[in-house]
């Protein structure tokens, strides 16, 4: 392996190359809403640039998303001869929590989920252990957030996805209710405490990275991490899902000021807001070996580490500081490791990590037309 630092950009993802096209796209998308019109519905205008998409329908608010896994198969299809696993349970958890995590950002109830699977090729589906596994752990990912598998498609794209390759992808739609559980641009204000919720690992975000580290490694996915564990099989280990938190967040009568999914862009993230805000941070949780094997390996700092990967906190709570000890008592209560983790602050927009000395500023991330 060379010294020479191995970032995004050199695993083939550029997000300034993708980040105009997002931008360009709310643009267009932004002059649509007008078509509504007929339905006797409305926008959430300040949805727009934020993880989902909320239409007023009047007595609820309808949130909805779309995401896609990545190239997360393309690990488990390496590892299945070393381990003999499939994998493909834990990836049907990771693709519905790319979904699933956006959705509660904006306080909705996820209601049901829709499943794209798109293979190379017919023949993918002959394999019959894989395929029990996609649908197994589709349904038990379903089962954990309570939400409605209402069907899908499973097209075979031959040319256009790789043979024997197969592309994940899931829509889900939820609802707001009561309206006071909106959480998008007015909510969140300076004192506010933000609180992080565990990461299992790397996720679904910044896999196209570790697959780089990989292939520039002798050892490639059998190198063994610092809890003995083969790197490779902890890459696969899956997203944790947020909603059941936030829903019993709600039942305790905890409504968060904002939510952020910790995904591309990692800590930088934290900033989505719309507003100018600082967002200081004093306390980190320990990193997962998976993650500190790969900062290592890449050659990343600190910076480059925490502005591509979740680094062990993929979700983060703003709330009214009086309610940050309990937000991280019912997290716990709900399985997910939770901790006080800093501060909002008036200033500009910036993310700043005093422990590693790490600063992020507004012109860092780019997600807003």
């Amino acid at each position: 392996m060379s010294n020479t630092p191995i970032d995004y950009k050199a695993a083939g993802v550029d997000y300034s190359k993708i980040d105009p096209l997002k931008i360009d796209a709310q643009r267009a998308a932004r002059e649509t809403a007008g078509n509504l019109k007929h339905t006797g519905f409305t926008e959430i205008a300040a949805s727009r640039g934020e993880s989902a998409y909320v239409v007023d329908m009047g007595d609820i608010l309808l949130a909805s998303i779309t995401e896609c896994l990545g190239t997360k198969v393309l690990i488990a299809d390496a590892m299945r001869p070393i381990t003999g696993k499939t994998y493909f349970d834990a990836l049907a958890q990771d693709t519905l929590a790319m979904a699933i995590n956006d959705i509660i950002t904006v306080g909705a109830t996820p209601v049901s989920v829709q499943a794209y699977w798109a293979a190379g090729s017919s023949e993918w589906f002959d394999d019959a252990e894989r395929s029990a596994d996609l649908v197994r752990g589709w349904k038990a990912a379903c089962d954990i957030c309570g939400v409605a598998w209402g069907g899908g498609e499973t097209p075979s794209l031959v040319g256009v996805v790789n043979p024997n390759t197969i592309d994940l992808a899931a829509s889900c739609i939820g609802i707001v209710r009561p309206r006071e559980r909106l959480t998008i641009a007015d909510k969140l204000a300076a004192g506010d405490a933000i609180v992080m919720l565990a990461a299992s690992g790397i996720h679904a975000n910044g896999v196209s990275l570790a697959r780089k580290v990989a292939a520039d490694s002798a050892l490639g996915y059998r190198a063994k991490l610092s809890d003995g564990r083969l790197f490779g099989d902890a890459l696969m280990d899956p997203t944790v899902l947020y909603s059941p938190v936030t829903e019993a967040l709600f039942a305790a009568g905890i409504i968060p000021h904002y939510c952020a999914n910790i995904t591309g862009h990692g800590w930088r993230k934290v900033m989505r807001h719309p507003a100018a805000f600082t967002y200081r941070f004093d306390t980190l949780a320990p990193v997962p070996p998976v993650l500190t094997y790969l900062q290592q390996a890449a050659r990343l700092s600190d910076a480059e580490a925490y502005g591509t990967f979740n680094m062990g906190a993929g979700f983060a709570l703003f709330v009214d500081a009086k309610d940050a000890e309990k937000t991280v008592s019912v997290a716990q209560k709900a399985g997910v490791g939770a901790w006080i983790a800093g501060r909002v602050e008036a200033g500009p927009k910036r993310v700043i990590i005093e422990p590693i000395g790490v600063t992020f500023a507004d012109a860092d991330l780019h997600l807003r037309a």
